[in-house]
């Protein structure tokens, strides 16, 4: 098995890095570029940025911060928030992005996952998904932060991005999101057991026994993490190490 790779996620407001719990109630953290070359030198796997605030203007302003950011970390950037065409993905690829995440416009239109997979390659195509649990065993695709429901299936939904040219998932809990409880497990599970691209879990985690949950039981491919890293809870290295231990393969840095 590949190594699980461990991923700072850094989601931005205007200048600002911000936190939040279910994705409302937000925080500002301080600037989102000190905080990336921090996670950078730490060890960090890749960096995502997300504006979260894009959807609801209908524009994406993380150019410049991707820009400047990229000048000084070497590791891959995975940037979404507002992304609605090929060109506002060129714009970002251009500015520094090696990836872009895909959210509010694919459910709009799917055919946008197929548009930017073959102009620039499914490796830099990654679908995020916001679910939210709506029963036993199943959970509703929302958007726009975890604000508006879609009606899709989340995980019917992963598995028909795939078939459409997604190159990775990139699956937040909004039920887990900021409360350091632990990744919803069963979510990553039936999503990962239903796409054979990388799915990477993101919210929820508190501990390294978090980690290591939704890799084992899970099966996530990656896991992205902030609420642990901005509050200084757990640094790379302390995590890495509890990967290890734990039997799970991680880069060595």
């Amino acid at each position: 098995m590949a190594n699980v790779r461990l991923i700072a996620r850094l989601d931005i407001k205007g200048p600002n890095l911000i936190k939040g719990i279910h994705l409302e109630g937000l925080r500002v953290m301080g600037d989102p570029r000190q905080h990336a070359r921090e996670y950078y030198e730490q060890g960090a796997d890749e960096l995502i940025y997300m504006d979260i605030v894009a959807s609801l203007y209908g524009r994406n302003n993380l150019t410049d911060i991707v820009r400047q950011t990229a000048r000084d970390i070497f590791v891959p950037l995975t940037v979404g928030g507002g992304v609605r065409s090929v060109d506002d993905v060129n714009s970002l690829l251009r500015a520094g992005a090696d990836k872009v995440a895909v959210n509010t416009a694919a459910v709009a239109r799917p055919a946008l996952i197929t548009e930017v997979a073959r102009r620039f390659g499914s490796q830099c195509m990654v679908l995020s998904i916001e679910a939210k649990r709506v029963g036993p065993g199943r959970w509703e695709a929302y958007t726009d932060n975890g604000r508006e429901k879609t009606g899709l299936d989340a995980v019917d939904w992963a598995a028909r991005a795939q078939e459409l040219g997604a190159g990775e998932i990139m699956l937040t809990s909004v039920d887990q999101e900021g409360t350091r409880k632990g990744f919803d497990v069963p979510l990553v599970r039936a999503v990962a057991d239903r796409v054979s691209i990388p799915v990477i879990a993101s919210g929820g985690m508190g501990n390294p026994a978090h980690l290591v949950a939704v890799v084992a039981e899970g099966r996530a491919d990656a896991v992205a993490m902030a609420d642990v890293l901005h509050y200084k809870r757990l640094g790379f290295g302390e995590i890495r190490a509890a990967a290890l231990e734990a039997g799970i393969g991680v880069r060595r840095v």
